[in-house]
């Protein structure tokens, strides 16, 4: 049975008299790809952000699987800023000072590498293209080797050779072990890449199992027809 990485209990979170999360429990286990995907403004955001510890719940809990885990936790956010005037690899240097890790020529070509910009690592980071700054940020996610990895809609506004590029990075990340938690709007995506699906909406857990599964019963062909009939109530 795979080790439980994560496992948030009960989340809840108010804005005024507005409840956005409404009593969610959640897990990640062990070197799996969990796609977590719903309407804007279904709540997904803001339980990502609990249980990354960047708010705080008003009710509930998170637990990891040690009380050091964030060394061990990498996030792109979907608007990572660059330093100015440095390059791909110099980026990724101050972030590993961040981590109190010293970053080596080898292990930063590696990366870059990994991520598809070894040809630009000595490019200044804030001038590579959009599709190129979004896995920079990746890269920075993963400077410090992370057991878990949060991507936030990593392929938006990409082109479709960029996001094919991400998503054989995904692939590379579950191949060397480490789960894989990402957002997206891209149903074909999220069938290709997950291997279970949480589909959040007005703050609840609506469905959750993998794409297969949950198709299976729903009674529908496409992840895209369960997500307008669960959402939407209906297909056209």
């Amino acid at each position: 049975m795979s080790t439980t990485l994560l496992k948030a209990q009960g989340l809840v979170k108010h804005y005024g008299s507005r409840t956005v999360v409404k009593g969610i429990s959640m897990s990640v286990f062990e070197n799996e790809i969990l796609a977590i995907i719903g309407p804007n403004g279904a709540g997904k955001s803001t339980m990502i952000e609990m249980v990354l510890g960047l708010k705080k719940q008003d009710a509930g809990e998170v637990n990891y699987w040690n009380k050091e885990f964030r060394k061990s936790v990498g996030v792109q956010l979907q608007s990572t800023p660059f330093f100015p005037g440095l390059t791909a690899f110099e980026n990724l240097q101050l972030f590993a000072a961040f981590y109190k890790k010293k970053l080596s020529k080898q292990e930063g070509i590696e990366l870059l590498t990994l991520c598809g910009l070894g040809d630009v690592m000595k490019t200044e980071g804030s001038k590579l293209s959009g599709g190129q700054q979004k896995r920079l940020a990746i890269a920075v996610a993963l400077v410090h080797n992370p057991k878990v990895v949060f991507l936030d809609e990593p392929t938006a506004a990409l082109d479709p050779v960029s996001r094919r590029e991400i998503h054989q990075l995904v692939k590379n990340l579950h191949n060397r072990g480490a789960s894989v938690v990402f957002t997206s709007h891209d149903m074909e995506e999220v069938s290709k890449l997950s291997h279970r699906v949480m589909m959040i909406d007005q703050g609840t857990i609506i469905a959750e199992g993998s794409a297969i599964e949950l198709c299976e019963l729903h009674n529908v062909k496409t992840l895209e027809e369960l997500y307008i009939k669960l959402t939407i109530g209906g297909l056209e």
